[in-house]
């Protein structure tokens, strides 16, 4: 996860253009994976309680799952804050299909938030294993969404979540690995892509939807 020198945000398409362009350079093997996945979209999100809750819904879900459960979360506490949260009622999230853990989760996230103990807009500004480890200390808050939340709400602009089920089929895919790589292969793989890991991450989320024709990259 750590690793390069750059620490510009990915804010831009531009910025997506420009870590291709030297993913290119990098790694001849993505040069087929770019001509696969087309149109890499920027996936930014504002940083804050409702882009955190969002990743954590879509924990071990598909993305059009995640998608209709946080409408539903969303019709039910509008607006998504941390003190909302908080005083709805467990019919609210169960009316949504989040599950118990994911409530506790949530639940949690609010609490640290509305406390003031997580400042989840200043993670930006912190190194990154720093910022991950102040949410990894969260109930129900693992490496995939923290790495996440960092790479589409903070722009961080060298993470790969090598957890994600979606990035280990691709790059297996592109890259002829079978069975696909598991979390601790792909972040080797991975790390030859500093200090462009999180464009790569997004270039594999689109190839994956060039190869199996749907989504599976977070929303944002």
């Amino acid at each position: 996860m750590s690793g390069g020198t750059r620490l510009k945000p990915i804010d831009t398409i531009a910025d997506i253009a420009e870590g291709i362009a030297a993913l290119r350079l990098i790694d001849r093997r993505l040069e087929p994976v770019i001509e696969l996945a087309g149109d890499i979209p920027l996936r930014r999100a504002p940083p804050g309680f409702a882009a955190l809750a969002s990743v954590v819904i879509g924990q071990q879900v598909s993305r059009s799952a995640a998608d209709a459960i946080l409408a539903r979360l969303v019709a039910g506490v509008d607006p998504l804050t941390p003190a909302r949260v908080l005083e709805a009622d467990d019919a609210v999230f169960r009316a949504a299909g989040l599950s118990a853990g994911k409530v506790r989760t949530l639940r949690a996230v609010a609490a640290a938030a509305e406390g003031g103990m997580l400042d989840l807009p200043a993670l930006g500004e912190r190194p990154h294993d720093a910022a991950i480890a102040a949410l990894t200390a969260l109930p129900g808050i693992g490496p995939w969404t923290a790495e996440v939340y960092l790479l589409v709400s903070v722009g961080h602009p060298d993470i790969f979540p090598a957890g994600d089920v979606a990035l280990q089929a691709a790059v297996g895919h592109a890259f002829g690995i079978d069975p696909r790589p598991d979390a601790r292969r792909l972040a080797a793989i991975a790390e030859s892509w500093a200090p462009w890991r999180s464009v790569a991450a997004r270039l594999f989320w689109a190839y994956y939807r060039g190869m199996r024709g749907r989504e599976a990259a977070p929303a944002a």
